[in-house]
Formats: structure tokens, sequence, C-alpha cells
């Protein structure tokens, strides 16, 4: 039985993301040590969360097909998924402009309203896919578990 031609692909733009990352981090990290600004941790995180759509997709495609590949993409977005979390965190240690500490209701873990909000809303959209996709056990293991390949 015949299969279909795979569909003509549009362009790849991974590799001009990656070098826009790069060229991001030679342009504008600064040489002494400073801080990550709020900003800085708000796009770093919508980063890692576009990414972890790109691996979702990917893993959907490839697990069914390509059952040790599917693994690893699968562990890939648990360690995207956590690096997410630390990101999300730090974003809300990070002061607030023009203070040396963070404000009260951020130590609470209270909404801190737009734009702040933004990162909150992309962070729990997310890790509503995330409970779905993941085990609590998968999400909180150090090791990737993969030892069956």
């Amino acid at each position: 039985m015949p299969t279909e031609p795979m569909p003509e692909l549009a362009a790849d733009f991974v590799p001009f993301a990656t070098a826009a990352l790069d060229f991001h981090r030679v342009i504008n990290m600064p040489v002494a040590p400073v801080a990550a600004s709020r900003t800085e941790l708000d796009s770093l995180h919508g980063h890692l969360v576009a990414l972890y759509g790109l691996l979702d997709a990917h893993t959907a495609r490839t697990a069914p097909v390509a059952t040790a590949e599917g693994d690893h993409l699968r562990a890939c977005r648990v360690r995207l998924w956590q690096a997410a979390e630390h990101l999300h965190a730090a974003y809300h240690a990070a002061p607030h402009p023009g203070t040396e500490r963070p404000r009260e209701a951020c130590r609470a873990r209270l909404p801190e309203g737009a734009p702040d909000l933004t990162v909150c809303q992309r962070h729990l959209a997310t890790a509503a896919r995330v409970r779905r996709d993941h085990t609590p056990a998968d999400l909180r293991d150090p090791f990737t578990g993969l030892t069956r390949h």
C-alpha cells in the first residue's frame, strides 16, 4: 500500500531562532555580574514555553513510530518544563524596577497584575497541558529514567 508523500515543509525557522538567541547573548549580555531583569526572565520563560510546545508537537508525531526517540523527546519536554518552573520562580523572586527587594505581594505569592500577570497566565496555561501529559513523578524525577533503550 503506497503512502502519501510528505507535504512540502515551510522554511525551517528554528536555526534562525537559535541564531537570534546567540546574537542576543553576544550583544546584550553584560560582562560584569548583573542580575537578569524581570523583562529578560519573562522573555526567557516565553522562549522555553514555546520550545516546550514545539517539542510536544514533535513528540506526538515521533513517539508512535519511533519509541526510543519518542522517549527521549518526552524526557526533554519534562526538563524544559522544569526549567520553565525555575524561570517562573526567578521572575517572581527578582526585584521590581526601582526597588531592591520584591514586593510583599510577590513574596506572599499573590498575583501582581498586568504586565506581571502575563508570565503567570502563560505558565498556568502550559501547566494545564503539562499535567495532562506527565505524571507528578515524571515532573519531579531528577533522572530521565530512560533505561529501556
